[in-house]
């Protein structure tokens, strides 16, 4: 049913890698806030960069992620590559947000935006529910109806 609102391509990526990138994301926002430490809050954003808006087949993460399955032979499952790079866009906007909150001391509202990306990312991890492909629907899509 998902893919009635996703942005679709003919791009297929396995699932687990997504899904342990984002649990790999939760941790690193963690760490962040639990280090303070503004670099390990850039690291994140510059991953979601690298995944929504190059063309290199892995970031940090997904590389890590990719291992991890590699070396739990984790069943491979494709899946459209398309709304993984739109969430990867929306997760660059949001961590980025976070980041640059963190850096002015308005640490209340960074730490709101980065509870959203955790959920967000903990919904995807735990659940394989994409919230990108919801948002899309509701962002998006709406300007690009036939």
């Amino acid at each position: 049913m998902k893919n009635l609102f996703c942005p679709i391509s003919s791009e297929r990526i396995n699932e687990q890698v997504p899904r342990i990138t984002a649990m790999l994301v939760i941790v690193m926002v963690i760490v962040a806030f639990a280090l303070d430490s503004l670099i390990a809050m850039a690291f994140v954003a510059a991953d979601f960069f690298i995944r929504g808006f190059t063309k290199m087949k892995f970031s940090p993460l997904s590389f890590v992620a990719y291992w991890i399955t590699q070396v739990l032979n984790l069943p491979a499952r494709p899946i459209d590559k398309a709304p993984k790079i739109f969430a990867a866009r929306m997760g660059f906007v949001m961590s980025l947000a976070f980041a640059v909150l963190f850096a002015a001391q308005i640490g209340t509202a960074s730490a709101v935006i980065a509870g959203i990306l955790v959920f967000f990312a903990g919904l995807e991890f735990a659940f394989a529910f994409c919230a990108g492909c919801s948002i899309y629907s509701y962002l998006v899509l709406p300007f690009y109806k036939n």
